[in-house]
């Protein structure tokens, strides 16, 4: 990753931060290297990353960040207080992701929220000149399929999910959304 790659993730994390409850149990689905964790420090109760991109498994006294595919039954031997997804749905097909947002719905405790950053179609072409440019490194711009942000709260609430927030971030080029269960 690049310095702006990086940028952008923190910058993510810090807007999704606010809404994940102190001591909690994280899901964090694309969990990279367990930033999310990490800048969390000791407001996280426990949290399991899983990311298909790891090399390998990774065990912290806090948190465990499984080389998977999501949903896997890896993570089904807990209950989450919160699961993240930040910049992940979009690289998820269409059909895939309805699968996945039920697994959600499933893994979520009763008054667990899940917290998601997507970012507007346009900036796929931003994106793309910037790799150009070797700005960035870490976006896998062809799995974005085309990705409407405005889906979202249609696809949660269809799946059993309750609206909470949605904010315009990075100069209107970033969505935060999250939905309680």
């Amino acid at each position: 990753m690049t310095f702006l790659d990086r940028f952008l993730q923190k910058w993510r994390i810090r807007k999704a931060m606010p809404y994940i409850p102190d001591q909690s149990v994280v899901l964090d689905i694309g969990c990279h290297e367990g930033e999310l964790f990490q800048q969390l420090g000791s407001t996280l109760g426990y949290g399991v990353g899983i990311d298909p991109l790891l090399e390998k498994d990774v065990i912290h006294s806090k948190y465990e960040l499984l080389k998977d595919l999501f949903p896997s039954e890896r993570t089904e031997n807990k209950i989450y207080h919160c699961i993240t997804m930040l910049a992940v749905l979009e690289h998820i097909p269409h059909d895939d992701q309805i699968k996945t947002i039920y697994a959600c719905f499933e893994l979520l405790h009763k008054e667990g929220v899940i917290i998601l950053t997507v970012p507007h179609k346009k900036v796929d072409t931003i994106l793309s000149i910037l790799r150009k440019l070797h700005l960035i490194k870490g976006m896998q711009l062809n799995e974005h399929y085309g990705f409407d942000a405005l889906e979202i709260p249609r696809l949660f609430e269809n799946g059993g999910f309750t609206f909470v927030v949605h904010k315009k971030f990075q100069l209107g080029l970033n969505n935060l959304f999250v939905f309680k269960k």
